[in-house]
């Protein structure tokens, strides 16, 4: 399949870019995700989800490059970590944001949550979109997450904006969580 050409990608990104909130495949269950810069589509995405603001949330990008403005230095270690994560591993680092990430992605964290994504449909998503996602896992709080599109909408069918295509990889876990600074493992694959 042509992620990159797909229809529908190209359709949830610009959903994306106008403030709306999708589901989204990822390497092991389904996510929601919006533009992490825009702070209503930011606050109705954890209003649907019942997920309190002091969690914090997850950004994802198709490339390491895009997260520049945050990190705004990127020593070799950092970027070797943050580039570590594959289709069957993913990895998201905790990394010093530099008072460039706004308290609704923080929550009551100090450092944020990144990953560089391998699935190829929410790659492409990425990619279109050009910019920072959220990407939170598509259930509501306290519900195991959903592993397929039906179960995504049963849980938010007329809530959100678009279901991006495609299927959760072949991942096992959701993605491993390692502190950069420290070496860290804070949520273990």
């Amino acid at each position: 399949m042509d992620w990159m050409r797909h229809p529908d990608v190209i359709q949830a990104a610009k959903i994306l870019r106008e403030g709306g909130v999708v589901a989204v495949p990822t390497e092991s269950v389904w996510g929601l995700s919006c533009d992490a810069n825009n702070e209503t589509a930011v606050r109705r995405l954890l209003t649907i989800k019942c997920r309190p603001e002091s969690k914090g949330l997850i950004l994802i990008t198709d490339q390491i490059e895009r997260l520049q403005p945050i990190l705004e230095t990127l020593p070799a270690r950092t970027r070797l970590l943050i580039e570590s994560s594959t289709v069957k591993h993913p990895v998201t680092c905790l990394v010093s944001h530099n008072g460039k990430v706004p308290k609704v992605i923080l929550g009551d964290n100090k450092k944020v949550a990144v990953r560089v994504i391998k699935h190829p449909p929410a790659r492409a998503l990425c990619d279109h979109f050009g910019g920072l996602l959220v990407s939170t896992s598509a259930n509501p709080n306290g519900q195991p997450p959903a592993k397929s599109n039906t179960e995504v909408r049963k849980y938010f069918s007329g809530l959100i904006d678009f279901f991006s295509p495609g299927g959760a990889g072949c991942a096992h876990n959701v993605s491993q969580i390692i502190d950069v600074a420290s070496g860290d493992v804070i949520r273990p694959r």
